[in-house]
């Protein structure tokens, strides 16, 4: 895919997200603990048709700098994504099995707490919707790795500058995203 094509893309998922996900004028709580005036709900972009094609093709083209055996992350910020990318990935012949990180174990059936195709000594990347301080990526992270995997990189749609990505590179993981808040709200 082409720098142009990619482009363009960012350029119209960053238009549906403006249009159905950015909200301000008013204080949120947000999972950091942390309340703002400023709030991403990025899940009405991710399971809307073409905000879960953008997710996916984006994602897919920023994968490739890595090798990776599986994309997964916390319920319920990384499903459509995770699902996206397993989706256009099997489209395009480059199949990436995806998995889901449970919050809490299961506590009937298998007991697990990665659900889905998780290979044994899975190199992953993890992904979020937004990251703010990056504490939940860090647990899922630990999660993998408790289940003898290995994160190569953690992805989200927006980092809102907030000292997650600071947070998550600290802990020896690279990180990418799609858009930084500033990215988000610059007019253009």
């Amino acid at each position: 895919m082409s720098m142009n094509q990619i482009d363009k893309m960012k350029s119209r998922l960053k238009q549906i997200l403006l249009e159905k996900s950015v909200i301000s004028g008013r204080e949120f709580k947000l999972a950091s603990g942390k309340t703002s005036n400023f709030y991403v709900d990025a899940r009405v972009t991710t399971l809307y048709p073409e905000g879960a094609y953008l997710c996916g093709k984006i994602f897919l083209e920023m994968l490739k700098d890595f090798k990776v055996d599986a994309v997964g992350g916390y319920s319920i910020g990384a499903d459509p994504i995770v699902t996206a990318i397993a989706v256009l990935g099997f489209q395009e012949n480059n199949p990436i099995p995806a998995f889901i990180i449970r919050k809490e174990e299961k506590s009937h059936g298998t007991g697990k707490i990665i659900e889905g195709n998780f290979p044994q000594n899975a190199r992953v990347a993890i992904f979020d919707d937004v990251v703010t301080s990056g504490g939940s990526i860090l647990t899922g992270a630990q999660r993998v790795m408790d289940q003898g995997g290995t994160v190569e990189v953690v992805m989200a749609v927006i980092d809102r500058e907030e000292g997650g990505k600071e947070k998550i590179e600290g802990a020896g993981y690279q990180f990418r995203s799609i858009f930084t808040k500033k990215e988000l709200i610059q007019a253009g």
